[in-house]
């Protein structure tokens, strides 16, 4: 019985896919995930309440100020100079060279960062006039800034995912990449790669970029020129710094107003001038905001209601036949369908979980890798959470449906390889 518990779930994916508008798709299921746990008004106003100090309102700020410091790049001509530059001199001007620009960016920033909102927020404001110049989608980049994003997290040497899974696996960090991590993520770009084709065919001419005016025909300035060189030496020294003191993602909260401010002024802004520009692209998010505060009761109150605790109990039997590979099978589809929660924490619930069934049977370490990252990736593609939401916010997208295909399609092939894997390597 509870299965029910997933009930608002199911009713958040049907009325996305019958073209509910995503915020009143949010507040009917989170209604009624408050009535299947049994809230009180109180207890209501408390999950509210608390959704306010919860990661998901951190990424949905760092939405708004990444907005506020695309208003300020655009000001200052900066976003202009960047395409400029990109289009006209390194030769960024078809579709598809475009999508291999964002899916390399997405790549280096969000592995560097090991935060995928934070590096998804300062590649969105320079990438999106450069998608709009060559016709991409706002579903198409939405798209890519997920799966890409999703998969960086789990090659940067420093990235939370990263460094907890080698710690409890004992596992080096070329063996990941070779065994794990990389054929996780070759499989998930690799079929991203195909979908995002159909998607830009279907999309381009329904969810398109407004063209940044004047591109064909600008001509950088000495005063853009300098604004683009102090915004790219302040953006890789914010790189470099984050890496080596480790920065959480809240450090993005200040990269993101240090970088208005100073490239505001070095595009001879006034400090009024870019708070001015900072709110007017804040308040573009205001409705994404209010969006990202109602996800996180609507998880805890499907939590609540028994519904993840239901499915894990469902497949957990599985553990007791079949050997090695059903073993390292259910883990990964336990964290992917029954665990819903931080990557690290998951990581850590599940390995805890099987730790005495991996010593029992001999399972190799680089299959329980395997699984443990599949868990965590498939969860993500899978369900409407906070990565998903945040990539439709940063590319500026209301696009839920595509967003789901794909990863229902990523999730298949993730977990058609841990499959074969776990028969093989186990």
């Amino acid at each position: 019985m509870g299965l029910l518990g997933l009930t608002p779930l199911l009713l958040y994916v049907v009325l996305v896919f019958r073209d509910v508008d995503i915020l009143a798709a949010t507040v009917i299921s989170v209604i009624a995930g408050g009535i299947l746990s049994h809230q009180t008004i109180v207890s209501f106003a408390a999950a509210l309440a608390n959704s306010m100090g919860s990661f998901l309102a951190l990424v949905g700020l760092i939405i708004m100020l990444g907005r506020g410091l695309g208003e300020v790049l655009s000001a200052t001509k900066v976003s202009h100079t960047i395409v400029h530059r990109i289009i006209y001199s390194i030769g960024v001007d078809t579709e598809k060279k475009a999508m291999a620009g964002i899916m390399i960016a997405c790549v280096v920033i969000v592995g560097l960062l090991g935060t995928m909102a934070g590096g998804n927020a300062i590649i969105a404001p320079i990438v999106l006039p450069i998608a709009a110049t060559v016709g991409l989608s706002r579903s198409t980049v939405a798209v890519i800034f997920q799966a890409v994003g999703e998969e960086a997290l789990i090659l940067g040497p420093f990235t939370p995912p990263v460094i907890t899974l080698i710690g409890l696996t004992k596992i080096g960090y070329g063996q990941m990449l070779l065994y794990v991590s990389g054929p996780v993520a070759l499989v998930t770009v690799t079929a991203t790669w195909f979908m995002i084709q159909r998607i830009q065919r279907k999309t381009k001419d329904i969810h398109p970029y407004e063209e940044p005016e004047g591109i064909e025909r600008f001509h950088p300035t000495p005063r853009s020129t300098r604004a683009t060189v102090v915004f790219a030496c302040c953006f890789l020294a914010a790189v470099v710094y984050g890496m080596a003191v480790k920065a959480p993602t809240s450090f993005v909260i200040v990269i993101m107003l240090g970088l208005s401010l100073i490239t505001g002024f070095a595009g001879g802004l006034k400090l009024e001038e870019i708070l001015k520009l900072v709110i007017k692209g804040m308040a573009g998010n205001v409705g994404l905001f209010l969006l990202f505060l109602l996800l996180d009761p609507f998880i805890g109150f499907v939590q609540q209601a028994g519904g993840f605790a239901a499915l894990s109990k469902l497949i957990k039997p599985l553990m007791e036949v079949g050997g090695k590979p059903v073993i390292v099978i259910t883990g990964g589809l336990l964290g992917a369908f029954g665990i819903s929660g931080a990557t690290v924490a998951t990581l850590k619930l599940l390995h805890e979980m099987f730790n005495p069934l991996l010593s029992k049977y001999g399972i190799s370490m680089l299959a329980w890798s395997l699984a443990l990252v599949v868990a965590t990736r498939v969860n993500n593609f899978v369900f409407p959470g906070a990565n998903m939401v945040s990539s439709l916010g940063f590319a500026e997208s209301d696009d839920l449906k595509s967003m789901i295909r794909n990863g229902w399609l990523v999730a298949a092939c993730q977990l058609t390889l841990l499959v074969l894997f776990s028969i093989f390597f186990a």
